[in-house]
């Protein structure tokens, strides 16, 4: 072997090393370490929106529980399967959004009855937990829930998307998330489904990841 060659060969392979050595490196940046686990929930599905949010929420890598009305997954079964199908968890939101607080215990027990019903038969499973309509709670809407195997789930920081929030500030709420926290979000409103990218990465910057909300703490744990 001539020393020309020789050194050729050498050049190669360190060139070789310093690729695998970039490439070993590189590759544990895609994999970010869970420092604590939120809960992202979109309330009053499955609509004409839930489509689109899932795809966004699948290529961002997010999981949440989607707070479905009982009138919309009953007129939508297909949707409350796409929910399921896309890793979402699927929970009860009343039938028709009533004020639950203003409403007699059976009246109560229809809504949450008859939504548990509703998700079963569109394939959403048996849900187990519950939201009242705009977090209006009381005595008998917690006891009626508990009869059903429910645990009531309210929310710590609010989006506000329902209330027209831009998309910046429904990212930039996302960014006061603390570990085992729940973030009140919708379905339908244009400026979420913007949001979701950003959201993905504002809570990957921080080191948390979408979790499941636990029917016995209420509060955002790592999925199981």
């Amino acid at each position: 072997m001539t020393a020309k060659r020789a050194l050729a060969l050498l050049a190669t392979a360190a060139a070789l090393a310093t690729t695998a050595g970039t490439t070993s490196t590189a590759a544990p940046a895609h994999t970010a370490a869970c420092t604590g686990y939120v809960g992202l929930t979109f309330d009053d599905g499955p609509s004409g929106s839930t489509t689109r949010l899932l795809d966004a929420l699948r290529r961002s890598g997010l999981r949440a529980t989607m707070f479905n009305q009982g009138q919309y997954a009953a007129a939508n079964p297909a949707l409350v399967r796409a929910q399921v199908a896309a890793g979402m968890w699927v929970a009860n939101h009343s039938y028709t959004h009533p004020h639950l607080t203003r409403l007699s215990q059976a009246q109560i027990d229809s809504e949450i009855s008859r939504t548990q019903q509703a998700i079963t038969n569109a394939g959403g499973g048996t849900p187990k937990l519950f939201r009242p309509p705009y977090g209006e709670t009381n005595a008998t809407v917690k006891s009626v829930a508990a009869r059903h195997g429910l645990t009531e789930i309210i929310w710590h920081v609010d989006s506000q998307d329902w209330n027209g929030a831009s998309t910046d500030a429904i990212v930039q709420s996302t960014a006061r998330l603390t570990n085992g926290q729940i973030i009140l979000l919708h379905d339908w409103p244009a400026n979420t489904l913007a949001a979701i990218p950003r959201i993905a990465q504002t809570l990957a910057s921080r080191g948390l990841c979408p979790g499941t909300i636990s029917p016995g703490t209420g509060r955002a744990v790592a999925p199981s």
